[in-house]
């Protein structure tokens, strides 16, 4: 067991900070001794490493501990995800370090679309949001590799373009509003269709993939493409219409 005091000074983390985790749930302590003070044992030393590599990836405090809490989080599946977010951001460094020792060296280039391509995180918060949402949704992943189990290139791709003339039908409705009754009738069959054929699409997943399909990655531009542009904004903007109606109710 190790205080407050050692875990803190191996860790790097304030006293603060850790009594502050320990408040609200992150990081409660192994033990608290008659004296009152906190001790941590080796599996709460291994919880903080995976708080801090989340914290590394700009996770707010709440939504790590509902992560770290989900009973259906896979240690391993994260530390995967988390590397590949982390070889992201190295990346994207390296090229803004390439890109400001060319300026340096050679001057600002005439302005256009690709002197700015750089700063683009889209991958990043993309890739991101596709991890967090995974975090959240291991059993949802589960029930899709069952179902999917046995289904042709030939059937996926079938059941790809329908889900894409839900998209497509919601493009052409957008003039009538996001809270509408067909944007509403159209998030319901989205909802179902996912369900039916991926996995259980619960009001929380859905949430998540609205954020998802308005993230502005290569999601938002295959939905923009096939339905039109804008439908992917649409669509999310219809997702909060109709689960806030849901809870209304």
């Amino acid at each position: 067991m190790m205080t407050v005091n050692e875990v803190s000074k191996l860790s790097g983390v304030s006293i603060r900070s850790l009594h502050y985790y320990d408040k609200i749930g992150l990081l409660p302590a192994t033990e608290v001794t008659a004296a009152g003070y906190r001790l941590y044992d080796d599996k709460a030393l291994e919880r903080l490493q995976m708080i801090l590599l989340f914290k590394e990836l700009q996770f707010p405090l709440k939504e790590i501990t509902m992560i770290l809490d989900s009973p259906d989080f896979d240690r391993n599946t994260a530390l995967e995800q988390q590397i590949r977010l982390l070889e992201l951001r190295r990346d994207h460094l390296e090229d803004l370090i390439a890109l400001a020792r060319g300026i340096k060296t050679k001057g600002v280039r005439k302005m256009s679309r690709i002197c700015f391509e750089d700063f683009d995180t889209r991958r990043i918060d993309e890739y991101a949001a596709q991890a967090k949402a995974s975090w959240g949704m291991t059993g949802a992943y589960r029930e899709f590799e069952q179902k999917s189990a046995g289904r042709s290139k030939e059937e996926e791709k079938l059941l790809g373009m329908q889900m894409m003339e839900i998209f497509e039908a919601l493009g052409k409705i957008r003039h009538a509003g996001p809270g509408s009754e067909e944007a509403q009738v159209l998030v319901r069959q989205l909802q179902d269709f996912i369900t039916s054929h991926y996995y259980t699409c619960t009001d929380e997943i859905l949430l998540s993939l609205g954020q998802m399909y308005a993230g502005g990655g290569d999601m938002t531009d295959n939905i923009d493409k096939y339905a039109g542009s804008g439908t992917a904004a649409f669509a999310c903007e219809a997702i909060d219409a109709y689960l806030l109606a849901k809870r209304g109710r």
